[in-house]
């Protein structure tokens, strides 16, 4: 019976002990289910607050784009809108003495070349000036793309690329880091365009920038200005130190730009280049416009030129009698210059039927004899101040010479 009783309470202990290993076991399992169920909830919240900062990220990024886009289409639409995107109305600045730009008016319409053409001191950088903002009329108006243009030069500048006509570079060692500092100024990303120009201008950009030739120079500020691929481009006398080859180069890349729908004003004291590229060109002299020519009109005129020379004294008389606009006589030569409207010309040539010539030639007329029939009218107020030339002083020292050649010569015999 002993036995029996301690069997017995052996069994219960047994089985007091399997539930207390069970209900440690489900107490484990439930723990390590707690704890799993919290890392998982742990884990969640992580991935949400992943997912909340990436969503943010997106939604800064796309606002950030959209910016951008905005931004974007402003610009463009601010030059697409416009139809005249620079107009000078009557400025005016006056140096005293004479020196100065007065009354100066004209615009530049959009997708034109507009040229600017006279001598040293006649005034085209004082008004170049005031269109990039440098400098603050006292009379008159200046405005680009509808914006004043000393109030809101900030805002302009970021559709003008600008070649100024002094020329001066930062402290840089090369013309490498130069255009590299220039391109992270613009934000320009894609060098492709810079690197076609240095290539056709044949620039050698390792060159360091002080010791630079002037024509090197010149090259270096030409593509600092395109390569940025800007709306609107002013150039203050660009082709300066350039040699003839370069010189064309230049005038072709100008060319392209104006396919590309560019506005471009361009000074210069060189009528060629300005009647190859330009729509139209300003006259200026005393800081005063003069003429505006149209360049179409200037090659398909309604009207010609002739030049006339007679074998005898006594026909170029009696023609000089008849109904022509004259515009030169050479009695020396029996020589007359006439212009003449298209539809007179078969009068013109009945009317030679009665003359002996020694010969007739059409004048064919360009910018720069335009230009000077436009002086020729003016008076003494607007006489026309041609650059010394070396020619011109070699020619001044022997006539200097001769003068005391003859001097002595005279003092001589007496």
């Amino acid at each position: 019976m002993e036995e029996e009783v301690v069997l017995d309470q052996e069994v219960a202990q047994d089985a007091i002990h399997s539930e207390d290993v069970i209900e440690d076991k489900k107490a484990k399992k439930k723990e390590k289910s707690t704890r799993k169920q919290s890392k998982n909830q742990e884990k969640k919240v992580e991935e949400t607050k992943v997912s909340d900062l990436e969503n943010a990220q997106d939604v800064q990024e796309r606002e950030a784009s959209l910016s951008e886009d905005k931004e974007n289409k402003k610009e463009i639409d601010l030059y697409s809108e416009k139809k005249e995107i620079i107009k000078v109305e009557n400025l005016t600045k006056d140096y005293g003495n004479g020196r100065g730009i007065f009354d100066i008016s004209f615009t530049i319409n959009k997708g034109e070349v507009f040229g600017f053409v006279g001598t040293n001191g006649s005034g085209k950088t004082t008004t170049i000036r005031h269109i990039m903002g440098f400098l603050k009329a006292r009379e008159g108006s200046v405005e680009v793309l509808g914006l004043d243009a000393w109030k809101d030069s900030s805002e302009i500048k970021k559709y003008v690329s600008y070649i100024p006509g002094e020329i001066a570079f930062p402290d840089l060692n090369t013309g490498t880091l130069f255009l590299k500092s220039q391109a992270e100024l613009l934000k320009i990303q894609d060098m492709t365009y810079a690197n076609e120009l240095i290539s056709r201008l044949q620039l050698d950009t390792s060159a360091n920038l002080k010791r630079m030739s002037k024509g090197m120079k010149q090259k270096t500020a030409i593509v600092a200005a395109l390569m940025a691929n800007k709306d609107i481009l002013i150039l203050d006398e660009p082709t300066t130190g350039l040699d003839p080859l370069m010189r064309e180069v230049f005038l072709d890349i100008i060319l392209e730009e104006k396919q590309k729908g560019k506005t471009i004003l361009m000074s210069s004291q060189m009528f060629d280049e300005l009647e190859i590229t330009c729509d139209r060109v300003a006259l200026i002299l005393n800081g005063k416009i003069i003429d505006i020519a149209d360049i179409e009109k200037l090659k398909n005129p309604t009207y010609r030129m002739y030049k006339i020379e007679f074998k005898s004294p006594d026909d170029y008389q009696k023609f000089k009698k008849l109904k022509y606009e004259f515009i030169r006589f050479q009695d020396k030569y029996n020589q007359v210059t006439i212009k003449i409207e298209e539809k007179r010309l078969n009068k013109l040539f009945n009317d030679l039927k009665n003359y002996n010539l020694k010969f007739i030639s059409e004048v064919k007329n360009n910018l720069e004899r335009h230009f000077r029939q436009v002086l020729a009218i003016q008076g003494d107020d607007y006489v026309y101040k041609e650059e010394v030339t070396r020619k011109d002083r070699k020619r001044a020292k022997k006539q200097i010479k001769r003068e005391k050649k003859e001097k002595r010569r005279e003092e001589d015999v007496q």
